[in-house]
Parts: C-alpha cells; sequence; structure tokens
C-alpha cells in the first residue's frame, strides 16, 4: 500500500500577523460599541415612546373632560348607542385617533365605548382614582386589549365630580413607532460600524508599515537577539531619544565610560560630565571616527541620528592601538636613527680605515675616543641626574634621536629625580609625547634645542619641557589641550590630537596640572606639576638611631 498524504488539520486561532491581529481586535472592539451603544438607546426609547403615548392620552382626556356640556349630558340622558354623551365621544376618537375614549358615571358605568355592547356596563379597570380627583397615567389590559390610558375626572359647571373620561391609545402602535425607529437606529450604528471598521484598517496599516509587516513571535524574536547581540559585541552602544537622555546603554558601553545602568534616563550632561566625550556623543562635534579621552582610555566614537529624533553613538577602545601607533613611531624614529647612524658609522670606519693607512695611529686612536666618549657622556649625565631608570633610558634614546635630527637635548644641570616614582609609567608616557611634540617643532631651526627639566619640591615632581620652536599663540595655550585638535598631519596609523590631551588627563588623575607658556627660547614650553609623585621617605625607627645603654 502506498502511504497516504498526512491530514493538514485547520488551525484555528488568531493570525500571526500584527497588522491581523490589530485589526480583528480593533473591529471586535468597533462592533461592540456599535451594539452596546444601540442597546442603550433603544431601552429608552421604548420607555420614551410609552410616556408619549401615555401623556397623550391624558390630554385627549384632559380636552374632553373641559367640555361641560358632556358633564351636563351624562346628568340628563341614558347609557345608550345613539346617546349625546357616545355621539360626541366617537367624534373625538375619531378626531384624536384614539383607541376608544371612554366616558362614566360615579359609579364606573359606561356612558360611551368602541364596542356597542360595553354601553351600560361597568368598566373593566379600577377607575375609583380618577373619580376620587386624580388623574392617572398607565399603560394596562383592558377589554380592548393592552393599551397606553390616561383617566380624568369629569366635574360639571359648579366642580362636583359627576363621573371620570379614560382614553386609551394602541399599544401595538406604539410598539410599531418602536420597531419603525430600529431600521434608521441600525443604520446610523452600521454607518458608525464602518467608519469605525475605516480607521481602524488605516491604523492597522500604519502599524504594519512600522512593525515591517512581521508576527508578535517574530518581534519578540528580535527584541531578544537585539539584547543578547548589544549585550556581547566589543563595541560600546549608546543610544539617545530626542531629549538627549541615554535610553541604552549595553555592557561595553559602561566598562568604556565608566558609568553604570544608573545613568539611563538622564541626560548626557548629567551622566557624563561635561567634555569632549559628552559633546561628541550629543552631537556638538561632527565628523566620523572621532577621537575622545574617557579617563585613562582612548575612544573612537560614530553617532548615527534615528528617525524619531533621537541618535545612536557607537565607541570603540583605541587604547592598545594608539600605544601601539606611538610605539611604531618610536620605533620608525629609532630605524630611522639607526639608519643615519649607520650611515655615520661608515662615513667613521672610512675616516678610521685611512688614518691606518696612512699609519697615523696616534691620531686614530684619539678619534676612537672621541667617537666612543661622546655617546657614553651624554648617558651618564642624564643618569646621574635622573635616578628612575625608565625615564633615564627614555631621555637617553630621545637625546640620540634629537641628536640625528639636528636637535641638542639638554638637560640642566639642577634637574635632579630620585628613584621614588609612584608612577613611573604615567611619567614616562608624559615626558615621552612632550619631548615628541618639542622635536617635531624644534626641527629645522637655528641652533635647534630641547631642553627637559624635571624637579623635586617635596614629594612634588615639576617638569618643564621647552624648545626653540614657533611656540604656540596665546589663544590656542588651551585649545592645544582638547582632544583631536592638532597641526600635524595624521600618521600612517591614525589620527592625531591625542599626545596633550592624555598629557593633561594623566596630571590632573594625579591632582595635578599641565600648562603651557612662552620658553625664554622663543618657544613654547610646557609645564607639568604632579602633587604627590613621589613615595614617602622610609625614617628608620628611633630605637635604631638613639644610642642604647650597652653601645655607649
Amino acid at each position: 500500500m502506498s502511504p497516504t498524504s498526512p491530514v493538514r488539520r485547520l488551525r484555528l486561532g488568531l493570525p500571526r500577523r500584527v497588522f491581523s491581529q490589530v485589526l480583528l481586535m480593533q473591529l471586535a472592539i468597533a462592533a461592540g460599541v456599535a451594539v452596546l451603544a444601540t442597546g442603550l438607546f433603544l431601552a429608552p426609547l421604548s420607555d420614551q415612546l410609552d410616556d408619549q403615548a401615555m401623556r397623550r392620552a391624558l390630554a385627549i382626556a384632559q380636552t374632553t373632560a373641559a367640555q361641560p356640556q358632556i358633564a351636563d349630558d351624562l346628568r340628563s340622558s341614558k347609557p345608550a348607542v345613539d346617546g349625546p354623551v357616545q355621539t360626541e365621544a366617537e367624534r373625538i376618537r375619531r378626531a384624536s385617533g384614539a383607541e376608544y375614549v371612554v366616558i362614566m358615571n360615579k359609579d364606573g358605568v359606561r356612558w360611551s365605548h368602541t364596542d356597542h355592547d360595553e354601553i351600560g356596563r361597568v368598566v373593566s379597570t379600577d377607575p375609583s382614582d380618577a373619580l376620587a380627583g386624580d388623574e392617572v397615567m398607565e399603560i394596562d389590559d383592558g377589554t380592548l386589549g393592552r393599551s397606553a390610558r390616561g383617566k380624568v375626572p369629569l366635574r360639571d359647571i359648579d366642580g362636583h365630580i359627576v363621573g371620570a373620561v379614560s382614553v386609551g391609545i394602541e399599544y401595538d402602535s406604539v410598539r410599531a413607532r418602536l420597531i419603525h425607529a430600529i431600521p434608521g437606529l441600525f443604520a446610523y450604528a452600521g454607518g458608525a460600524l464602518a467608519v469605525g471598521a475605516l480607521a481602524a484598517y488605516l491604523i492597522s496599516r500604519r502599524v504594519q508599515r512600522q512593525t515591517r509587516d512581521l508576527a508578535f513571535s517574530d518581534i519578540s524574536a528580535l527584541l531578544a537577539e537585539r539584547e543578547a547581540m548589544l549585550h556581547s559585541i566589543r563595541e560600546g552602544v549608546v543610544a539617545l531619544d530626542r531629549a538627549g537622555r541615554v535610553r541604552l546603554l549595553n555592557d561595553e558601553a559602561q566598562r568604556l565610560l565608566g558609568i553604570g545602568t544608573e545613568a539611563i534616563g538622564q541626560p548626557l550632561d548629567i551622566a557624563l560630565g561635561p567634555g569632549r566625550t559628552t559633546d561628541v556623543l550629543a552631537g556638538r562635534v561632527t565628523g566620523t571616527d572621532l577621537l575622545t579621552v574617557r579617563g585613562q582610555r582612548v575612544l573612537v566614537a560614530n553617532r548615527m541620528p534615528t528617525d524619531d529624533g533621537g541618535a545612536v553613538a557607537t565607541l570603540r577602545d583605541r587604547t592598545e592601538l594608539e600605544q601601539l601607533g606611538r610605539e611604531l613611531d618610536s620605533t620608525r624614529g629609532l630605524i630611522d636613527a639607526l639608519r643615519a647612524q649607520d650611515h655615520e658609522h661608515a662615513n667613521r670606519m672610512h675616516t678610521l680605515l685611512g688614518l691606518l693607512e696612512l699609519e697615523m695611529y696616534e691620531e686614530a686612536a684619539e678619534f676612537v675616543g672621541e667617537v666612543a666618549g661622546a655617546h657614553r657622556v651624554t648617558a651618564e649625565q642624564i643618569t646621574e641626574k635622573i635616578g628612575d631608570p625608565l625615564l633615564a633610558a627614555l631621555l637617553v634614546g630621545k637625546a640620540t634621536v634629537a641628536a640625528e635630527r639636528g636637535v641638542a637635548l639638554a638637560v640642566p644641570r639642577e634637574t635632579a629625580l630620585p628613584d621614588r616614582l609612584i608612577d613611573p609609567g604615567g611619567l614616562v608616557t608624559i615626558v615621552g609625547n612632550l619631548v615628541d611634540n618639542a622635536l617635531d617643532a624644534a626641527a629645522g631651526t637655528l641652533h635647534a634645542r630641547v631642553e627637559v627639566d624635571v624637579r623635586t619640591e617635596g614629594r612634588a615632581v615639576v617638569l618643564r619641557v621647552s624648545d626653540t620652536g614657533p611656540g604656540v599663540p596665546p589663544e590656542q595655550r588651551e585649545t592645544i589641550f582638547t582632544e583631536g585638535w592638532s597641526t600635524k598631519e595624521p600618521p600612517a596609523h591614525g589620527k592625531r590630537g591625542i599626545g596633550l590631551a592624555l598629557v593633561r588627563r594623566l596630571a590632573e588623575r594625579q591632582g595635578g596640572s599641565a600648562r603651557a607658556d612662552a620658553s625664554p627660547d622663543g618657544g613654547a614650553e610646557f609645564t607639568v606639576v604632579l602633587p604627590e609623585a613621589l613615595a614617602q621617605t622610609e625614617l628608620a625607627p628611633t630605637s635604631e638611631l638613639a644610642p642604647t645603654e650597652e653601645t655607649r
């Protein structure tokens, strides 16, 4: 037997698309409101029609009882089909359209009735209220069926009650009016329902466009994927609303900016504080791959506006790349210096070879001594004044590079730095950035010179780096410390404008300061003050310093 194909079961339930579900819900709401409004209108309409019929019957009865001739005829005649009371009552009935007009005496005996057989008989309903002088409105059953009734007392010319007048309006006519009004009411309800359905369709179409015709399950899955993606990527993501408030921070953004989830809902100026990072994320600084410094991190920021007036900014950590770039620049500088030294070394070797071939041995020995001693003297001078090995090694290397670039790197005689730095790496970064900038500024000038002076004042370290370059205009002496500001061409590995900003940030992190002034040589002089850069000296215990009785 061949296998039979599986039977597809009919799956009942709501459609999956957001558009279809919203449309069905809105249509159900519109239909429910239309039905409810129709029912709420029909209920008081029935009571209103009943009240109108009873008031009409009462008005006809009042008009009939107001005729004095009827009271006189009631007292002077007998109940008869052709009597004056019956004749007048039938005239009024036909003129008013009432179902019946019954005139009775004080005993409840009819003098008039639509059915001639009922004339002379007692009425079927209790007339006591009307005969007592009250006016009555009611819906009741009688000999002619259910009717809306009005009963009033009948008085003679002296005001004495001689009987009563009862007028009835056929209740079927009242019901007919109600039924007649229903089609019109349904027409209005149908029109309102059609307008509601059209509005529901238009709203649903808008929802369809905004949700990209996705199902609720798809939207839920996308939200879950979005959360997982945002918190797993290694780039910081910051979302802002149109008012500039933070509405989303992923884990990497919290790490890079040093803030937590409490910043969500706050304006950027409050969450991050004033600075270039805030200006970049807020869009006050425009561009792509903007560099900014946050704490000890160098960040690259890009900002993209969104359709709702907000924006999404991405952050990348460029700290390690910037350090690698600077190391690459230093390596290239050293390679250039080594290449120049190799060329100079070849010239010196040729000179030495010539002296030896000329048998000028004493001159050759003197020449070798001068060449070897020049570098040794420079290294010894630096290490005598700079006690920290990292900083001393940096300055020795910078001196070599400076010499190859035609710049004299000098360390004043008063320079003195003990080997007690708390953060030698930070000071090395500061000195390296300032010396590199000074060498770039002084290279090519007449009597090019860079001076590095490091002194201590208690636990504070005061660093001054001056050059013979063109200097810094007074109006730019604060701007140069802004991230991204630079007058140099960007290197191959990235952008400039980070070094001086990092110098000030490192100084301020230790409670110090960094400023730019004019140097005595006409160039620029940068001064960095680090208040607590040196570790406290440990004094020997008093018991070891003071002589005891045994040692005297």
